[in-house]
């Protein structure tokens, strides 16, 4: 929690409240349905929380803005985002159901009701969004390909709408295959963690 509380000091007493829940929550499904790794279960609020929370340090969520977590997983990086923007609604999808039910679980416990998760595919949704956000699911050419006509053109926060996607290593190549123009934003320049040294948050507009 101070990792949290160093980066976002303005967070509120039932922000702070929920982040601080996140550990025995995770860990309780933890135990039934590994969804995060062992390995990093001792650093959940570094690898997992913080890390999805550098969304928000590229991009604010507009109050009504609609995010879509394409392969959430356990609920990373969705849970987070819509713990700190409780005015945004989040879609979280993941074909794995027994990731869904965890995320439904963690989202019922924390009373959060902006953030709707559920099993299926991507490629099936009929909705638009204003933004997509995601963390490693796969090839970059691959995702733009399966969330591309999810998103509406505008601008619902402080970047116009696009893909906002967590990702470490050099992209370089995998970027130029999608035919998008991308911006890389170094998860480095705003946390000083040594985790995040070769990790990104890559955007671009719809």
């Amino acid at each position: 929690m101070d990792l949290l509380i160093k980066y976002f000091p303005e967070l509120t007493p039932l922000q702070k409240e929920r982040f601080a829940a996140l550990y025995d929550l995770y860990a309780d499904w933890n135990a039934k349905i590994n969804v995060v790794s062992r390995k990093d279960f001792e650093q959940l609020y570094l690898r997992h929380v913080l890390h999805s929370l550098a969304i928000a340090k590229v991009c604010a969520f507009e109050v009504g803005a609609r995010i879509l977590d394409v392969g959430c997983g356990g609920g990373f990086p969705s849970v987070p985002l819509a713990i700190l923007f409780p005015e945004a609604h989040f879609t979280a999808v993941d074909s794995i159901r027994k990731k869904i039910t965890v995320v439904e679980g963690v989202a019922s416990a924390l009373g959060l009701k902006n953030i709707d998760p559920r099993c299926l595919r991507a490629e099936t949704l009929t909705e638009r969004y204003d933004y997509v956000v995601s963390r490693a699911v796969t090839a970059m050419p691959e995702f733009v390909q399966w969330v591309w006509d999810k998103l509406e053109r505008g601008q619902h926060g402080t970047l116009p709408n696009g893909i906002l996607y967590l990702k470490g290593g050099d992209l370089t190549e995998e970027l130029a295959a999608t035919n998008k123009k991308w911006e890389r934003y170094a998860i480095s320049d705003f946390f000083s963690e040594p985790f995040f040294e070769t990790k990104q948050v890559v955007y671009t507009r719809k």
